[in-house]
């Protein structure tokens, strides 16, 4: 099954990230079928082929979880934005 989902590239704390299509099996630093985008949060600066990504999503290609989240507030897609951040886990109390 393919994924459309980030890549992450750059240097330590210098990060940026690839929107690419790749098989869901593979390392996420491993080879991609296709660049879809790019990412740099530190300079707030994205670029995102929207024609691609409808194109792979109509041939099958499942969105991660992050990804999703940003095609929704591009208005790429619709739908609602599904929560990233981790629940932290309860603890049980005794008495």
């Amino acid at each position: 099954m393919l994924k459309i989902r980030l890549q992450r590239t750059g240097r330590k704390n210098e990060q940026h990230f690839r929107v690419v299509v790749t098989e869901h099996t593979t390392s996420p630093r491993g080879k991609a079928v296709e660049v879809l985008g790019f990412l740099n949060p530190r300079q707030k600066v994205k670029g995102l082929n929207k024609d691609r990504v409808l194109y792979w999503m109509g041939k099958g290609a499942k969105a991660s979880d992050t990804m999703t989240n940003w095609l929704i507030s591009e208005k790429i897609i619709e739908g609602k934005k599904i929560p990233v951040h981790k629940q932290p886990k309860k603890k049980d109390e005794k008495k």
